[in-house]
């Protein structure tokens, strides 16, 4: 699972004109799923988002997380993240699952959020063509890889 982090001052999600999800203070996650992702990567990436220490504290260090913030979060499933461009210039999605395979993982990662938030998290529409309004906050924006954890 590769996913880029993002803190928001706000953030929405928007699906053939209509609002679908929208926050505050808080992370927009977007998450893309490969063949090789199972639960263990899904529990691994929540966890690590929701403790990922990128919020200011009282001496403006980024010293804390989503949770110390009770920040909100969406996830909005995004299968370019794992786009290949070694050759030419049209990326290749071969790496990105279809569906059948992304739609239950990325459903579960959503749940392991919720689970590690304590509330319910905002999502997109799976497949959907979304508009992703954001207003980032720093700006920081963090991206993390399961098979290649740093």
């Amino acid at each position: 699972m590769r996913a880029v982090i993002q803190r928001v001052s706000e953030a929405s999600v928007t699906v053939e004109g209509k609002v679908v999800s929208k926050i505050n203070h808080g992370l927009l996650v977007l998450l893309g799923i490969e063949d090789a992702d199972d639960d263990s990567d899904i529990q691994w990436l929540a966890k690590k988002i929701s403790n990922l220490r990128i919020f200011n504290d009282t001496n403006g260090v980024m010293n804390r997380s989503v949770l110390d913030e009770e920040g909100d979060a969406i996830v909005v499933s995004q299968f370019t993240l794992h786009a290949l461009t070694k050759k030419g210039n049209r990326p290749s999605y071969i790496k990105a699952s279809k569906p059948e395979i992304a739609i239950p993982l990325y459903e579960k990662f959503v749940q392991s959020m919720e689970l590690e938030l304590g509330r319910n998290v905002g999502t997109g529409v799976f497949g959907a063509d979304m508009k992703v309004d954001l207003r980032n906050d720093g700006p920081v924006t963090i991206i993390i890889d399961t098979k290649n954890k740093e």
